[in-house]
């Protein structure tokens, strides 16, 4: 069996390919990111390419190569559960998820010859990440559940007045977590929040911050 040029150019692809997707997930610090994508996309590919050189090698029909890439998207599915994080009510990671699953059907295409269908899922999918993500601000598109995460000054009523805020403009508590600071001063808060009305979730930390007790205010998407 003899390794052709073609495909070292294929395996180079599917590098580039899976670095692109990789970069976007890297930038938001996601679980998997440059080097994951990159690692998936070229295993696919080569994968596909061995598939190939075995069909070819044992023409009779006693190999199948469409089995061995069947099996990298059946498989991929354990790495990308790996990445999917579930922190008491709220998920994250699927996107990340679904970009490794992603890139390895791009790596079996690459793999397969089929260049060009490779290169343009790889445009279609960088841009669906982007875009997408300005798009849901400009529609000032909201999730209903979020994490709120407030620095106050420590005082004995400083949970009640937070949650009577809250739960006044409509927000549900589905759990908190505290911690004071080392000198006792201060007091940080996690809250788990759902709430239907995108438009609150704006004027939250405004809101807040009207209290004097209250440093810093983020909600987390």
């Amino acid at each position: 069996m003899v390794f052709e040029l073609e495909d070292l150019i294929r395996i180079l692809i599917a590098l580039v390919c899976g670095g692109i997707i990789g970069y976007e997930r890297e930038s938001k610090n996601r679980p998997a990111g440059l080097r994951t994508h990159m690692l998936v996309c070229i295993g696919a590919a080569l994968v596909m390419v061995v598939s190939q050189h075995l069909f070819e090698q044992y023409p009779e029909g006693v190999i199948d190569p469409s089995r061995l890439g069947a099996q990298v998207v059946s498989g991929i599915g354990f790495l990308g559960a790996g990445t999917i994080i579930r922190d008491r009510f709220s998920v994250t990671g699927l996107t990340t998820a679904a970009t490794l699953w992603g890139v390895a059907c791009i790596g079996l295409a690459v793999g397969s010859g089929y260049y060009l269908m490779g290169i343009i899922t790889t445009g279609i999918i960088f841009l669906t990440l982007i875009l997408f993500r300005k798009l849901e601000g400009v529609l000032k598109i909201k999730p209903s559940k979020a994490k709120l995460k407030v620095t106050a000054l420590y005082d004995e009523n400083t949970a009640n007045i937070i949650k009577e805020l809250l739960e006044k403009d409509g927000f549900l508590l589905k759990g908190a977590k505290f911690s004071k600071s080392k000198n006792g001063e201060t007091v940080d808060f996690t809250y788990e929040l759902s709430c239907p009305d995108a438009k609150a979730w704006d004027i939250l930390p405004q809101k807040l911050y009207e209290h004097k007790i209250i440093q810093k205010a983020d909600i987390v998407f």
